[in-house]
């Protein structure tokens, strides 16, 4: 949403080699020219408890006990879904700012698509942000499988794996590390591990006094590329990164900032080391190209479709992480780092949101940005309205020209997605 009623969005412009910041706003002039005819979005479920727990590996690693999470493990949080709700008062705000839906609309069935990867934090993500979207039209919160399954559409899985295949992800990860390759993606993250190390007690934790683990210097990763299963990988940057997506959680979810980092002293610029090791350990598995057009197929169809529905007006899809970096990966979206945010790729109840606006001509028309809220707003669980609105980052693709409005054509776009979608075609 290049503006979500009339709001400030941040574009990252390139010049050498400097980040240069510009606000634009979406002017009187815009909304005579253009009608927003769809959203589409897919959204990254809101804050849960760990995927693991103090009797895990994850336990171990640390002397200090995690917080008590309001949930069982891997399933949203308490706080997750009281967010969720909020992001879904605001995009109902919006739309219906922007003529998209009258207040207390109820749509027909063709008109909304709520549908969700069958695991309990994504379906109940769903079920907040639907709750506060279209309080009063009930909406189906659509999903396949009895909770907690993966269903194929989201789930990050290769389907087509071979040798051939293998050789060129590995290749394109390597390159990710420069010259010294899986190594030097490693060797970029010394900082960043030795301050989750210390944040952890590592070295006073039970997974260094029974021989285990006393820092994270195991930087020969190991990635495994299986037919039917995710992408995985052994070697410290795994392990950390379970430590990393803990602390990032603990520290949404724990109102005391130094009791959040087990009562070290901490800054900002820290917390965005330690979540960049899980920043990092997603680009590795899920963003080299031909690994995003094999997982992120299923997904790309289906937007694909969503896009050229003429029925529809409004679409949510509830996923993960891996879900829109794959994704934004296949459809070649330029690098980016996003403002306000710890997180830098993909924050916790992120949303990738495509706008499909038409002109007075009948020139249709797409916008393509991450809509989030910031860590302090998350930690502060703030009211989203126009004074206090979520982050708005628009997002760039590679070789595709805005118009002076700032918008792709829409024909553009959709050769974008014909193009991932046909990549699969073509792996081996």
């Amino acid at each position: 949403m290049r503006n979500l009623n009339k709001l400030s969005l941040l574009i990252l412009v390139f010049a050498c080699p400097v980040f240069v910041w510009a606000q634009t706003k979406r002017s009187p002039e815009f909304k005579e020219k253009y009608t927003l005819k769809e959203v589409v979005v897919l959204s990254r479920h809101n804050i849960r408890s760990p995927l693991s727990d103090n009797g895990s590996a994850l336990g171990k690693l640390t002397p200090h006990q995690w917080t008590k999470w309001s949930s069982a493990s891997s399933e949203l949080t308490l706080r997750g879904g009281v967010l969720e709700t909020m992001m879904g008062q605001f995009f109902r705000k919006w739309l219906v700012d922007e003529g998209l839906f009258t207040e207390n609309y109820v749509p027909s069935v063709d008109e909304v698509n709520i549908y969700a990867n069958s695991m309990q934090r994504t379906i109940a993500t769903a079920q907040y942000f639907s709750s506060g979207f279209m309080p009063v039209a009930n909406l189906s919160i659509h999903h396949r499988y009895t909770p907690s399954k993966m269903d194929p559409v989201f789930f990050p899985r290769l389907t087509k794996v071979s040798d051939s295949f293998c050789e060129e992800a590995m290749s394109q990860i390597a390159a990710m590390g420069g010259k010294n390759g899986i190594r030097g993606i490693n060797e970029k993250l010394e900082d960043s591990y030795q301050i989750l190390a210390d944040v952890l007690d590592l070295k006073d934790s039970p997974a260094c006094k029974a021989g285990e683990t006393c820092a994270f210097d195991d930087y020969d990763t190991q990635i495994i590329l299986k037919k039917g299963e995710e992408p995985a990988m052994k070697g410290s940057l795994k392990l950390a990164n379970s430590a990393s997506d803990a602390f990032i959680l603990q520290y949404y979810e724990e109102t005391d900032a130094r009791k959040a980092s087990f009562g070290h002293e901490i800054s900002n610029s820290d917390w965005e080391k330690i979540a960049r090791v899980k920043d990092v350990y997603g680009d590795v598995l899920f963003t080299a190209p031909i690994v995003a057009y094999n997982v992120a197929h299923p997904l790309l169809v289906y937007i694909n479709d969503e896009l050229n529905s003429e029925a529809r007006k409004f679409t949510f899809l509830c996923g993960h992480d891996s879900n829109i970096a794959s994704v934004n990966a296949a459809l070649e979206v330029e690098d980016y780092e996003l403002p306000n945010s710890i997180e830098k790729k993909t924050p916790i109840g992120c949303k990738l949101v495509f706008e499909k606006w038409l002109d007075k001509e009948g020139n249709e028309f797409i916008s393509v940005n991450l809509v989030y809220q910031s860590t302090e707003q998350l930690r502060n669980l703030e009211m989203l309205d126009k004074e206090n609105p979520p982050m708005v980052y628009q997002l760039q693709l590679k070789g595709l020209d805005l118009n002076s409005d700032g918008l792709y054509s829409f024909k553009d776009v959709c050769t974008r997605f014909e193009k991932a979608i046909t990549a699969y075609d073509d792996i081996k």
